[in-house]
């Protein structure tokens, strides 16, 4: 398997947004947290695939746009810092590289595309 960059990552997980979006529409109480927190999730992992930091700086890049976001930055920390986790996992896990290489197959993601 080809080394996993932080932009084929994030491109991979965007795929996985979609599983995370089905769940949050289907919840009876208000779910707007979880909006504001999927896109920002979102357009963090868009700047990491328009900016392709190499894996090695991948961390400090996060890093950096949490202390760029100034004060008040919880929830983009709270954001990177998932980010991250799901990096690290992802190069300890070969099922869960291959997972998002398949396009993150849920059945959530599934439902979704039945209902639109």
């Amino acid at each position: 398997m080809n080394a996993l960059t932080p932009a084929t990552f994030c491109r991979e997980l965007i795929a996985a947004l979609e599983a995370s979006e089905g769940r949050r529409r289907r919840r009876k109480r208000n779910t707007t947290p979880d909006a504001i927190g999927l896109a920002m999730k979102r357009d963090l992992l868009e700047q990491v695939i328009e900016e392709a930091p190499p894996a090695d700086q991948f961390e400090e890049w996060l890093f950096r746009r949490v202390l760029d976001a100034g004060d008040g930055n919880g929830g983009l920390r709270a954001v990177a810092v998932s980010i991250l986790e799901e990096w690290r996992f992802a190069l300890q896990v070969e099922a869960f590289r291959g997972w998002l290489a398949a396009g993150a197959p849920s059945d959530d993601a599934q439902r979704r595309e039945v209902q639109t």
